[in-house]
């Protein structure tokens, strides 16, 4: 919980929590992005538009074939009706003597047998032929369908790799400033909405733009004034998708970022469900809920609203261009200028022109949202990465253990310096113990010796090699470390005990838990080493989870052991036991103890007093209490009880800039940063 959910009060999370996106959405950019993404399945996207094109041509022919079957029952039924004995031309010739010119234009444009009825064989090899394309169609379009399918998901399988390869190599501080939630919406609903999008847009564009092209060459063969008035629909139908998708394109990123803030307030209050009962602050979270959903709900429903809007207008645009059709195809057909079935094929030529036209429109909308999730996704991994390991590194072929700070500077913002000038050294198999108040830099100490930062200035070694010449992981690997929060994952005990050391037996991990007094309360669970933990080892307690990551330590063996306040959640006979199991451990080891019971710490080589990012007294505890300085207050405070004010000496106290420390370099402990 990163500072203290019980006293958010109500509003938004953050500055400018659902103001508008500062940043505009770099649509093509990002499209370009999303695009080389599939480049590896480049033939696979050439198979999509190849069967696309075969789909869109047999759809396009079928209205072509079904108009002449409707021109072979109509002229069946006209030519049946006529009288047999006389030629078309001269019935023709009849009509225009009595007046009748619009009929005998009608007839002249026929291909009619006078006195002959319906072409039934003509019928049937049409009414076939149609079948057949209809049926090949949805085969391509099946075809279309599942290579898509493996395409974006292909696709989205590297951005997810990709992703979690770059959470790997972003520099601590990066998690440090943002929210958890919000990093994991942009891994998970950010890329299943861009997945989403592709699977539906990357085979209706394609089939759409082809069928427009298709359509309008069908339409132009049949007749170039009403293709005309169907193509007038076009400008309009296209000036109405940009001034729509403008303004969707802002309310999709806000939508996007609004969830990322919703879901990052929700994991936080969560992950601290019994901190807010016990502090009964249930309706002030409620209350703090409220602003950040009102804020998704307003994005949210101006995003579905404006994109939704085109739609509708799409469709009226459509009836408008249908009624001019069967106006003008009928004034066409009186004139014996087109066939009835001309005039049929060409009206469902102007659905299928127009609905595709509407499915752009909706379909750019969708793509609005997808590209905003994408974007936000890229943004993490164009995300700044911590500096690489050296292209040579050094490492240390016989680890002895010794550990020196030398003239380190380290500030976790330029302008609040935290560390200054520290020098130290731990001589192989010490027991360094690190004291101080609270946002001291104690565990800034640990988190630059891990490399999970790196100094500003001078310089931390390993048996003299210098850790910025080495790999991280090399660095890593020499040293084991126990946090002060617990972390186990999903799986059996055996597994989170084995979790440092993979190939450690059976045998092995019984030694370490009977070391570490695991295995008495393990045993005594209906299913053993066998049980399965849930989330973060909830079924456990809080002393019980800590006894699981002390073995954890034990049996990676490491070279050097950090301890970080690891007996903080245990009982004092418990911590008894480990004290003297870890004294087992620490031999031949070198040790770095962060303590707030400095009973704990009694027995340690070297003690180091931190104070405001600087050592300011070191020794042994009987030397240092014998120097009456500010550790001797401290331990004081802790055994002796609370002084009388006359009776207090100030270089006792925690001094108030020490306390303010941690806000002014902002990190304070419960960001897990300094201590």
């Amino acid at each position: 919980m990163r500072g203290g959910p019980a006293l958010r009060g109500p509003g938004p999370r953050g500055p400018g929590a659902g103001a508008p996106v500062a940043k505009p959405l770099n649509f093509r950019a990002t499209v370009r992005r999303i695009l080389h993404l599939m480049a590896p399945d480049r033939l696979r996207v050439a198979l999509v538009i190849v069967t696309a094109v075969v789909s869109v041509a047999l759809t396009v022919t079928a209205p072509r074939i079904l108009g002449e079957a409707t021109n072979v029952i109509f002229d069946g039924v006209i030519g049946a009706g006529l009288e047999p004995g006389l030629s078309k031309d001269e019935q023709v010739q009849a009509l225009r003597r009595t007046g009748q010119d619009q009929l005998a234009d009608m007839l002249a444009a026929m291909d009619v047998v006078p006195g002959q009825g319906l072409d039934f064989g003509r019928l049937g090899v049409l009414v076939l032929g149609v079948l057949g394309i209809y049926l090949a169609s949805f085969a391509f379009g099946w075809l279309q369908a599942r290579v898509t399918a493996r395409v974006v998901q292909n696709a989205m399988y590297r951005l997810r790799k990709d992703v979690d390869g770059k959470l790997f190599r972003l520099p601590m501080s990066h998690f440090q400033r943002g929210s958890r939630g919000d990093v994991l919406s942009r891994v998970t609903n950010d890329i299943d909405n861009l997945a989403q999008t592709l699977a539906q847009t990357l085979t209706q564009i394609i089939t759409s733009v082809l069928t427009i092209v298709g359509v309008l060459g069908m339409m132009l063969w049949l007749s170039p004034l009403l293709a005309l008035i169907a193509v007038v629909t076009v400008p309009v139908s296209a000036v109405v998708t940009v001034l729509i998708a403008r303004r969707s394109q802002v309310q999709f990123m806000q939508q996007w970022k609004s969830t990322g803030e919703v879901n990052g307030y929700i994991e936080e209050m969560f992950s601290a469900h019994d901190v807010v009962k016990a502090f009964g602050q249930t309706e002030r979270v409620v209350a703090g809920f409220t602003p950040a959903n009102e804020t998704l709900y307003r994005s949210s429903f101006r995003a579905q609203f404006v994109s939704g809007v085109i739609m509708p207008v799409m469709q009226f645009v459509s009836n408008l261009n249908y009624v001019a059709v069967a106006v003008v195809g009928g004034l066409l057909v009186a004139n014996g200028r087109l066939t009835i079935g001309g005039v049929q094929a060409f009206i469902q030529y102007s659905r299928q022109f127009s609905q595709p036209l509407g499915q752009l429109g909706s379909l750019i909308n969708m793509l609005q949202s997808g590209v905003a999730s994408a974007e936000r996704v890229f943004e993490l991994l164009d995300g700044r990465e911590q500096d690489p390991d050296p292209a040579d590194p050094l490492t240390i072929p016989r680890v002895r253990g010794q550990v020196a700070f030398e003239h380190v500077d380290f500030s976790y913002s330029s302008d609040a310096p935290l560390i200054k000038d520290l020098s130290f050294t731990a001589e192989p198999g010490q027991t360094v113990a690190i004291v101080g108040p609270t946002g001291a830099g104690k565990t800034t100490l640990v988190n630059l010796l891990m490399r999970f930062y790196d100094v500003d200035a001078g310089r931390i070694t390993i048996d003299g090699v210098d850790t910025a010449a080495m790999r991280r992981d090399d660095v890593r690997g020499l040293i084991g470390m126990v946090l002060q929060d617990a972390w186990l994952f999903e799986g059996t005990i055996r597994e989170n005990l084995a979790y440092g050391a993979p190939g450690a037996t059976e045998e092995q991990i019984v030694q370490a838990a009977q070391a570490t007094h695991v295995d008495h309360f393990v045993r005594s669970l209906p299913h053993g080493y066998d049980t399965v933990l849930g989330d973060d080892g909830g079924s456990l307690s809080q002393g019980q989870r800590q006894l699981i990551t002390i073995t954890r330590a034990w049996l990676a063996d490491p070279s050097i052991l950090v301890l970080d306040e690891a007996t903080s959640s245990v009982d004092t006979r418990t911590e008894i036991s480990i004290r003297l199991a870890m004294n087992a451990l620490r031999q031949a080891r070198t040790s770095f103890v962060i303590a707030h019971r400095l009973s704990t710490i009694r027995d340690a080589d070297v003690i180091l007093v931190v104070r405001q990012g600087e050592i300011v007294e070191q020794g042994t505890h009987e030397a240092l209490l014998a120097a009456e300085g500010f550790y001797a207050g401290l331990y004081r405070s802790q055994f002796a009880g609370p002084a009388e004010p006359e009776e207090r000496d100030e270089s006792d106290a925690v001094d108030p800039a020490a306390a303010a420390e941690a806000g002014a370099a902002g990190h304070g402990e419960a960001g897990g940063v300094a201590k």
